[in-house]
């Protein structure tokens, strides 16, 4: 085989593997604003071969029902990603949606009160500067979306939020006015204690969809 072979080789292999994250990434997208779990299974189907009632059947003839087990058996045995293993497991289980709330109102009333007064705050002073994004429910946590992409996320543990600027080349450009968070590999903790920095909050916002368009416009 000549180099040129390998080139072409090496371009199919590269287009394959681009539309197989493409599928994959469009995929998951359906089933977070959908919630519906069967939403994967095409991509499932056509990356691993089979269609998804033959990997019911593996689970059926392992001999443990528990929820860990189903998952290792996917992922260790057959290759799965967590979130197409999960998707398989808990429609084996007998839980079709992943959906737990209606709309981001649903979401923020499910918060204690000082969580919810810190998250409506974030979301308004994005929304003030950026009212065409989308607020909407994705992955049962409220999310900020232009068009298709995510662009701003939350989520609410015991004593902090998280936010997610879908981005960690705006974790690495901001740093310096992220000084005194907790800064982790995709995301940044705020104590609910936090006074809302519009500027930190615009700067991750303009940054991501700055990387969206630079992306777009790479691709088009």
């Amino acid at each position: 085989m000549d180099s040129t072979d390998h080139g072409l080789r090496d371009e199919a292999i590269s287009l394959a593997c681009h539309l197989s994250w493409c599928q994959k990434m469009a995929s998951l997208r359906r089933m977070a604003s959908t919630g519906n779990r069967r939403d994967v299974f095409p991509a499932i189907e056509a990356k691993h071969g089979h269609p998804v009632e033959h990997w019911f059947d593996q689970l059926g003839l392992l001999e443990s029902d528990k929820y860990p087990e189903q998952i290792a058996l996917l992922c260790n045995e057959h290759g799965f990603s967590q979130a197409h293993a999960n998707a398989v497991v808990m429609v084996y289980r007998g839980s079709e949606s992943s959906k737990r709330f209606a709309d981001p109102e649903d979401y923020f009333e499910s918060l204690a009160p000082k969580h919810q007064e810190l998250a409506r705050q974030i979301f308004d002073t994005i929304r003030r500067n950026h009212p065409d994004l989308e607020l909407v429910i994705a992955w049962n946590q409220p999310m900020l979306r232009k068009g298709k992409d995510y662009v701003f996320g939350l989520s609410a543990s015991t004593h902090h939020l998280s936010i997610n600027p879908f981005s960690a080349d705006a974790l690495h450009d901001l740093r310096d006015k992220l000084e005194g968070l907790d800064v982790l590999k995709h995301t940044i903790r705020l104590p609910l204690d936090w006074s809302v920095d519009e500027e930190l909050l615009e700067a991750l916002v303009t940054h991501r969809i700055a990387g969206l368009e630079k992306e777009s416009r790479n691709n088009g």
